[in-house]
């Protein structure tokens, strides 16, 4: 069957929560919507990101495939809901408040009543004929209502034929309550009732969730901080030339916007008239405002600190820079791990196994002990502190919080996969031009010779002016640089691979190879200044001024400032920087040689720096290439994680498994930081989830029981406080992942 080009896009979901639903949620869109090829659930956003064909399936059957497995999927346009995620999140969080207050209503006073009753401090009111009804009529809203999402939540999960901790609460909340019940009916039989037991274990478990989800909702703070960035309206300049406010989503490509003083740019564009000092800390990380002027660029969301600028729209609403971020953010935390893989694989055989272990312990204290009620308050608490709930989010929250913590650092990871990664690299390969030096020549050395000064290179920039090499715009920029006045060029030829010669005033002056400037060989003494430049890596041109030599010229494309530190951190890491270019040896090593690279690559073409790439990895080194150019693109994709410049070519980042916004080369350092960071508080995140279960279920089942001087409390551990100790688990994963937005990372 023909099919259309396949889609990728997140959608919010409401309802999910833990891996069971999030595997309901992808077999619902996989097995029974057409033209789905992959479905992947982000249990920490409540996200799934679908790849499907939009010709053979809409949005509206994603969100009915979804709607009849028990969960509701959002579809919204970009327009209509902005921050969708948002909306469900809220929607979510209120459900959860909702149902945890009508808990703790009836909870409280039955809690007091049931205790109270027990210690003996209500006098004679337990043996009131209503007192045990009354008792019911207080646990039954608790059972039907805060308790309903896992009376639903077990039933789904079994349904698709997989057991999650929903299963786990419900037989232990029911167990506790229908034995009450009976007891309740069948008086002559005797007994206690456990109403505040059942209420205590749902509404406690319901209070781990409400704070869950609050605590959740900061996870994406980042992404929603960036995409609120963005001023909601901007000033057009319509046909007639009058300005008229208009809001963003009404803003066209070639459109022209007025950004005044103060004002946040609204659109991606280029200045077209006027100047100013623009903030690009939001995409930079620089805090120094940028100079533009007539054909510069400017970037949606940034700040115009002084001129007034009037700029063409290039990239407005989903092709700005700024919703490019977002989008590859978004994508990246819907991404699973593959250490996630782990949890779920325990996670899937962990509830059978804890049903198992539950109904063991119920056999061996009734058949041994003889007494039903121990027996089965021990099933009750290992049912409820076995709940898996803190494994299951133990990897995507910390995920999440990375992925966010990296965006509000210019750190973009594309997939979670890649933030994994990132912690285990060993060498990291770095481009010189553009990732190590500006990518641009600047003039590094003027040597005036033959008793001349600056008037030669006057006249050099004069010659050069009719030109658009980098070169020649190097020139010019210095002598402007030195307040130098150019005089006028009457007329310019260009001698292919050796210079340009040009008439400048009265002066012939020829700028380019020093052997082809004068005709002939040059003097010693300039010879010996040819030599040094060119032996510290510089590219050198002489000037000649009707045929004597004036002066030499070097020419290099300087470090960036900080590109020394940058290196530095990455040894600091435990990385190997090396040093890999398509330039010339002798500017290679120079550059290696400024910021402390010890191995050097150059000359290479594209498949040579993947050779590079691959040669490395042979040895079993994990390896990162560093690139911006169409050039790295090949050792980007090889590389175990392909990091771009964001300022380089789109190619590059397309490429690569990470982009750094701006061309700040500390971010390499900074994401191998974060990645460590993130994967060790997944392991602490994974410890804590095990530690819980593992040290308190054996306690539950009563292996402490037939020891003598062990508290009552540990010796017959009380369903309520499992309950407790479930809950906390979860909030302790989730506040645990949070304290990644605080860590120290390099350069920070």
């Amino acid at each position: 069957m023909a099919t259309g080009s396949f889609q990728r896009k997140s959608f919010p979901v409401v309802g999910m929560s833990c891996a069971a639903c999030a595997t309901a949620v992808e077999g619902a869109l996989t097995a029974r919507v057409d033209g789905v090829s992959e479905a992947k659930v982000n249990l920490a956003a409540d996200t799934v990101t679908v790849s499907w064909d939009p010709s053979r399936a809409s949005g509206e059957d994603l969100a009915a495939a979804v709607e009849r497995a028990g969960y509701q999927l959002i579809v919204a346009d970009a327009e209509s809901a902005p921050d969708a995620e948002s909306i469900a999140r809220r929607a979510e969080s209120a459900r959860q408040r909702r149902e945890f207050l009508v808990g703790a209503v009836f909870t409280a006073p039955l809690f007091l009543l049931g205790m109270g009753g027990d210690l003996g401090l209500l006098g004679s009111l337990p043996s009131h004929p209503l007192f045990r009804w009354l008792l019911l009529a207080l646990a039954t809203p608790v059972q039907l209502y805060t308790g309903r999402s896992f009376y639903v939540g077990g039933w789904r999960s079994l349904a698709n034929r997989r057991a999650n901790m929903d299963v786990l609460v419900a037989l232990g909340s029911s167990t506790a309550y229908l034995y009450s019940v009976a007891v309740l009916l069948t008086p002559a039989a005797g007994g206690h009732v456990y109403f505040e037991t059942s209420a205590l274990i749902i509404t406690l478990i319901k209070l781990g969730k409400m704070l869950e989800a609050r605590a959740r909702a900061h996870t994406s703070d980042a992404i929603r901080g960036l995409m609120e960035l963005a001023p909601e309206t901007a000033w057009v300049i319509d046909p007639q030339g009058i300005e008229r406010r208009v809001p963003l989503s009404a803003v066209r490509a070639g459109d022209r916007v007025v950004v005044r003083p103060g004002e946040r740019v609204p659109v991606d564009g280029e200045v077209l008239a006027g100047s100013s000092a623009v903030d690009e800390s939001l995409l930079t990380g620089e805090p120094l405002p940028v100079d533009k002027g007539p054909g510069d660029e400017v970037f949606g969301a940034t700040v115009n600190r002084h001129g007034l600028l009037t700029v063409r729209a290039t990239g407005v609403g989903e092709d700005s820079v700024l919703a490019r971020i977002v989008r590859l953010v978004r994508e990246a935390q819907g991404s699973r791990a593959p250490i996630q893989d782990l949890a779920d694989r325990v996670s899937a055989v962990f509830v059978p196994a804890m049903i198992g272990v539950a109904l063991l312990a119920f056999a061996l204290w009734w058949g041994v002990g003889g007494a039903f009620v121990p027996a089965m308050l021990r099933l009750v608490a290992v049912l409820v502190i076995a709940c898996p709930c803190a494994l299951g989010l133990a990897t995507p929250t910390a995920i999440m919080v990375g992925m966010g913590r990296g965006a509000t650092m210019g750190i973009l990871f594309r997939s979670s996969r890649a933030l994994e990664e990132a912690h285990r690299l060993e060498a990291a390969l770095l481009d010189k031009t553009g990732t190590l030096t500006r990518g641009r020549p600047e003039v590094t050395d003027w040597r005036p010779l033959a008793g001349h000064g600056d008037e030669a290179l006057a006249l050099a920039a004069a010659a050069e002016s009719g030109s658009d090499h980098p070169i020649a715009r190097a020139v010019v920029d210095e002598a402007r640089r030195r307040g130098l006045e150019l005089p006028a060029r009457v007329g310019m030829t260009s001698s292919a691979g050796r210079g340009v010669e040009a008439t400048v005033g009265s002066h012939t002056v020829r700028v380019g190879r020093p052997v082809w400037t004068t005709g002939g060989a040059l003097g010693s003494e300039a010879a010996a200044v040819v030599e040094s430049l060119e032996a510290r890596g510089r590219t050198v041109f002489a000037v000649a001024v009707d045929g004597e030599l004036a002066g030499v010229l070097a020419v290099a494309d300087p470090v960036k400032p900080g590109a020394a530190a940058a290196v530095g951190h990455l040894v600091r890491l435990g990385v190997r920087p090396v040093l890999v270019t398509g330039d010339r040896r002798s500017a290679a090593a120079a550059v290696a040689r400024e910021v402390g690279i010890e191995e050097v690559f150059a000359e290479t073409l594209p498949e040579e720096k993947e050779a590079v790439v691959r040669s490395l990895q042979s040895e079993g080194r994990r390896v990162a290439m560093v690139g911006d150019g169409i050039n790295d693109a090949p050792a980007l994709a090889r590389a175990d994680v392909g990091i771009a410049i964001g300022s380089g070519a789109d190619l590059a980042m397309e490429s690569a498994a990470v982009t750094l916004v701006g061309d700040d080369l500390e971010g390499v350092a900074r994401a191998i930081g974060l990645s460590r960071a993130t994967l060790r508080t997944i392991r602490q995140n994974l410890f804590w989830a095990f530690f819980y279960n593992v040290a308190l279920i054996p306690v539950a089942a009563g292996v402490l029981a037939p020891f003598p001087g062990v508290p009552p409390l540990l010796g017959q551990l009380h369903p309520a406080l499992a309950a407790a100790a479930m809950a906390f688990s979860s909030v302790t994963v989730v506040l645990n992942s949070l304290r990644l937005r605080r860590a120290r990372l390099p350069g920070f």
